[in-house]
């Protein structure tokens, strides 16, 4: 059986504090990389910190508290871990919207945490991975970066957006060894889509049946006709942080149970 050894690499997964990004620390600390979580407060990186630990023994993991939405925070999280092997920019904020009522703020602050956040550490990052040889940077997309849904336009967009700064950066390193890739998850169970099913659902049904009402109704492309969990996603991530991936670059790679009715997406 094919093991995934990332020991002796450090890896920096940003909205980490619960989740998609969270299942991602746990699994790369389970493969045994130095993992730094990320989270805008505090207690919420404490507490994430606390979860890998009990999830994986021995784990070797810290925190670094700052919204990376912002060049501060950035800079933060980068005088805290000026190198690492493996960036996850997992960070990303959602939510349905009337499309014919979101301001140019809501806009701006879509682009600003999704997508701006990405843009300054892959930018940062980039250049000592090229250097030393090897890298990883993986982006979390989504199945709304292809199939935009009309209630999340403004979301859809920043997944969009992704796609092109992960093509664009893989090909500004190409022949370096560094690898620059997306991930296209799926409708993915994590609490705030929990809320989002209550939005468009309403909160009477059980949750088995509440979530299989709303891959009916609102996302029937499904395949696998259920929510994915967050740990489905994070094996795809763990697999395009390792050295197996070394011919996966400048890719858009699914893990949405089947939702993409597409060959490529």
């Amino acid at each position: 059986m094919t093991q995934i050894d990332l020991t002796g690499r450090t890896a920096l997964v940003t909205g980490s504090t619960q989740g998609i990004g969270l299942a991602i620390a746990v699994d790369l600390a389970r493969a045994g990389a130095s993992v730094v979580v990320n989270g805008r407060g505090s207690d919420g990186v404490q507490r994430a910190i606390g979860s890998v630990r009990d999830a994986v023994h021995g784990a070797q993991v810290v925190g670094v508290a700052a919204d990376l939405s912002t060049a501060d925070g950035a800079a933060a999280v980068l005088d805290a871990h000026p190198h690492v092997d493996v960036l996850v920019n997992n960070l990303g904020i959602f939510g349905s919207r009337d499309p014919f009522a979101i301001t140019d703020d809501e806009w701006r602050h879509y682009f600003e945490v999704n997508v701006l956040s990405a843009i300054r550490l892959i930018r940062s990052y980039l250049p000592a991975m090229t250097e030393h040889g090897y890298g990883r940077v993986v982006s979390i997309a989504s199945d709304s970066a292809v199939v935009t849904p009309a209630e999340m336009i403004h979301y859809g967009m920043t997944k969009t957006a992704l796609l092109a700064v992960t093509r664009g950066f893989a090909k500004a390193v190409k022949g370096t060894g560094v690898t620059v890739n997306t991930v296209i998850a799926g409708p993915t169970h994590t609490a705030g889509v929990e809320d989002f099913v209550a939005e468009l659902v309403g909160t009477d049904l059980p949750w088995d049946q509440a979530q299989r009402t709303f891959m009916r109704e609102h996302r029937p492309q499904s395949l696998v006709e259920r929510l994915l969990e967050p740990e489905e996603v994070a094996h795809m991530v763990t697999y395009l942080a390792s050295p197996l991936a070394s011919a996966t670059t400048g890719g858009a790679l699914r893990a949405d149970g089947g939702y993409v009715d597409a060959i490529l997406p």
